[in-house]
């Protein structure tokens, strides 16, 4: 009992600070004349120029706290404000464009290593997390492929990395190709990696494009878990050709319960519900409000445990990686679309 209320009033003080500075972009963005930057965006740098000089230990498990658990919380409590039939749409279109940018992420990403002499493992890591989820792809896919502490923080650097470019170039290029809310949220759905950044990104063009965006999103997030079973045989038949154990081993590396997105779950029942409008329209509005503040929060935290002196030491290989792959899929998810008509 001690030991959770403990680790308890050890989350309160990173939880605080990250609302803080959600507060603080939430008033810097409604000052703006213009909304090209949203509040999302400046919450992640304000938290990253902070953590330059000011990283107490005492703030990450509040700050790792408001990463995960509260964002994934502010996912589910989007449902609340949208309709299943919306989901399963927006689902079913982005099914087609996912393929593509897996197909370059991992087929691209492959000749891509070779020539960089990356090892696969690395080279890997950095195409899982440019074409699922960012960091939650590379942080599952890591373990079932044995993969060194050093090759994970190059991979999320190289993927983090490009994933701040896209927060801040992807609303100018919609912009200035004239996308509508749909037609971007579906790029920025498909293209950009992280769950957080996708959410940047969506909601810094418009809030229809950020409700789109974060929908596809979830349903890009679900090939994690076919990827990383895949990987999982792919490292077992690397190390050995033995067939004994192999069922065993599998099921050792893998815990499909604990990799399974259930935020996603929560995510899906609000919907339902609401799509049966047994939500008050107060209430929901109210959820989504706090929904999109919650977010901010979320990216207030991730930016306070972003170092721009760790990701200057990962080197240049696997940033060369990481960009090429970054910008075929930014340009293979609009090329689809295109040929789809929905541009």
């Amino acid at each position: 009992m001690k030991s959770k209320i403990k680790s308890i009033i050890g989350i309160v003080p990173g939880l605080l600070i990250a609302l803080s500075i959600a507060v603080v972009a939430k008033f810097l963005e409604s000052l703006l004349p213009i909304h090209l930057i949203g509040a999302s965006v400046i919450s992640l740098f304000i938290g990253m120029i902070v953590n330059s000089f000011w990283n107490p230990a005492f703030l990450k498990a509040g700050l790792k706290f408001t990463s995960k658990k509260v964002l994934k919380f502010a996912i589910i409590l989007l449902g609340a404000s949208l309709s299943i039939g919306t989901v399963l749409t927006v689902g079913k279109m982005s099914l087609m464009v996912m393929f593509f940018t897996l197909l370059t992420c991992f087929g691209g990403g492959y000749i891509i290593g070779k020539m960089l002499k990356l090892n696969w493992k690395l080279s890997n890591l950095i195409s899982a997390g440019t074409g699922i989820c960012g960091g939650s792809a590379i942080a599952a896919i890591a373990p079932v492929i044995d993969a060194e502490d050093r090759d994970i923080a190059y991979a999320m650097s190289a993927t983090f990395l490009f994933d701040m470019a896209m927060i801040v170039l992807f609303p100018f290029m919609g912009r200035w190709m004239g996308l509508s809310d749909m037609a971007y949220g579906l790029w920025a759905g498909t293209a950009v990696n992280d769950t957080s950044s996708v959410v940047a990104a969506g909601f810094a063009f418009s809030e229809a494009a950020g409700d789109f965006a974060t929908m596809v999103k979830l349903t890009r997030t679900l090939s994690i878990i076919p990827v990383v079973v895949i990987f999982a045989l792919i490292n077992i038949h690397i190390k050995s050709k033995e067939t004994v154990g192999t069922t065993e081993t599998l099921r050792n590396k893998v815990n499909f319960w604990s990799l399974f997105p259930w935020f996603i779950v929560g995510f899906v029942v609000l919907a339902i519900i609401n799509s049966f409008n047994i939500i008050p329209v107060a209430i929901s509005s109210a959820a989504k409000e706090l929904s999109k503040f919650l977010m901010v929060a979320a990216l207030a935290s991730i930016g306070l445990n972003t170092s721009f002196k760790e990701m200057r030491k990962s080197g240049i290989a696997p940033m060369v990686h990481g960009f090429i792959i970054s910008a075929l899929v930014v340009v293979v998810a609009i090329s689809v679309e295109y040929f789809m008509g929905i541009v």
